[in-house]
């Protein structure tokens, strides 16, 4: 696979996310797009697993704050955002949280 497939693939549920990692290993010279894109991709996974956790508790406890639940739509638009920049081939951070994972998870380095 090429940079620019996994770079898109980090973005693609954590299955293809961990395939992209594994993948990201083999290449030679060590690609820095992926790496970043690694970080983004994991970073919008974990962001998005705390978020729905949160409001399903929440939503859960108090129903009137259903409305709350739209935050989703706003994740899903950031992922599409990931998606956009590693086809594009930029290494342009998430909008709003994007700048928080640059320098994070160093296990994907």
């Amino acid at each position: 696979m090429n940079r620019k497939t996994l770079s898109i693939l980090s973005y693609v549920t954590i299955i293809g996310w961990i395939v992209a990692f594994v993948k990201s290993k083999d290449l030679t010279p060590k690609s820095d797009l992926v790496t970043y894109h690694l970080k983004q991709g994991f970073g919008i996974f974990l962001v998005s697993l705390a978020v729905n956790i949160i409001l399903s508790v929440v939503i859960t406890t108090v129903t009137s704050l259903y409305f709350l639940s739209y935050i989703g739509y706003a994740i899903f638009i950031l992922w599409i955002f990931g998606i956009i920049n590693a086809a594009n081939e930029q290494k342009k951070p998430i909008p709003v949280i994007g700048k928080i994972f640059e320098d994070k998870f160093g296990f994907i380095d």
